[in-house]
């Protein structure tokens, strides 16, 4: 079996999840490519798709914000999207790309790639899988038709049936992420006797994650910070201007899941994919101003189901980890509810049902 893993540089945790993907599947010995649909399809196309997105996330989200809401009214008309038909125009070099390449099964974990695909499927035979990788069912993922739809969690599929997904594709196995990211953990020595919290940024700008540093540093004189900036060098050269012993700011680093592991508590955007990393880990999780839309949604989810504290301005992240720090109860709590909820073996899972479904 050959598998090819398609995403998008949308946004990073798209294409991490399918990194995830195919790093399980190779090491279970099936072959396994990840490829980015916009690199396919176009350059010019990947590049202005890519700034599009980053525009609209921007500032407060105003942008991100009205697109989502305008997909969502889009979505209950039943009328054809213009994101399906955009990627439509895709699909006969998508598909070139499949069959030269000898390709027997493609995962998706983007709408976009799907959306190609599914083209595809009401001419071809070609088998391929969805993988949801945040708590919503956003718009337009029902017009996709693949074999099977891995979904978070299964306390979301009345969601996705009601967005018009059907029940019987629905595999409630989880955001995958790779067996290696939970259980290969490298050793890293921190100079501190403190209790560690780790900040990772995402894509929010310098002045306002300036801003939450120095207050937390000023407001935890028995903390030690760390901050994950990630490709971010802006935000990485902002916040190594502030002087303090209790603060450490990292760039782009390999060894998340390490920093993920030494931390009292982890303070992150909600992401899909890095909300999922923490909670495989099961670490009391405070999710700091998401972006109006999918952020907001992933955010909801695991404040209603008592797996995170969801914070709006730099006040409340101040007060939601004072909480968090001074209640052992309430850290146990979120922890206990991340293991009951959340699937930590969700990338293995995927390459089970593969072998047995497909092999």
């Amino acid at each position: 079996m050959k598998v090819l893993v398609l995403s998008c540089s949308t946004g990073g945790g798209h294409n991490s999840c399918a990194r995830y993907i195919t790093e399980e599947f190779n090491d279970n010995n099936i072959e396994c490519h990840f490829k980015d649909y916009l690199e396919l399809i176009g350059e010019k196309r990947a590049s202005l798709v890519e700034k599009l997105y980053l525009d609209s996330t921007r500032g407060n989200g105003n942008v991100f914000r009205g697109v989502y809401k305008l997909g969502e009214l889009y979505n209950k008309s039943n009328i054809t999207s213009p994101v399906y038909l955009m990627n439509k125009l895709a699909k006969d070099k998508l598909y070139n790309y499949i069959k030269d390449n000898n390709y027997d099964l493609i995962i998706c974990t983007h709408l976009f790639p799907s959306m190609a695909l599914t083209a595809i499927k009401k001419d071809c035979n070609i088998r391929f899988i969805n993988v949801a990788t945040d708590y919503e069912c956003i718009p337009f993922w029902n017009e996709t038709k693949p074999d099977y739809f891995v979904i978070p969690s299964k306390l979301l599929k009345d969601d996705f049936i009601k967005k018009g997904v059907r029940e019987d594709i629905l595999l409630p196995l989880g955001i995958p992420v790779s067996s290696n990211f939970k259980n290969n953990i490298k050793d890293i020595k921190i100079k501190t006797d403190k209790d560690i919290v780790l900040l990772t940024s995402g894509s929010m700008g310098f002045g306002k994650m300036k801003e939450l540093v120095n207050t937390l540093i000023t407001e935890f004189s028995n903390i030690y910070f760390i901050v994950v900036c990630g490709n971010n060098e802006k935000l990485e050269s902002e916040l190594l201007k502030i002087k303090s012993d209790n603060l450490e700011v990292i760039g782009f680093t390999k060894d998340m899941n390490a920093y993920m592991n030494l931390s009292k508590v982890v303070i992150t955007k909600p992401g899909g994919l890095t909300t999922s990393e923490v909670a495989t880990l099961n670490k009391p999780l405070i999710h700091m101003m998401p972006i109006p839309g999918v952020e907001n949604y992933n955010a909801t989810f695991y404040e209603k189901n008592k797996m995170s504290l969801k914070a709006v301005n730099i006040e409340e992240v101040v007060s939601k980890l004072r909480e968090l720090l001074d209640n052992k109860k309430l850290q146990e709590e979120l922890t206990s509810n991340q293991r009951r909820i959340i699937n930590g073996n969700s990338a293995s899972d995927l390459v089970k049902f593969v072998k047995e479904k497909y092999e």
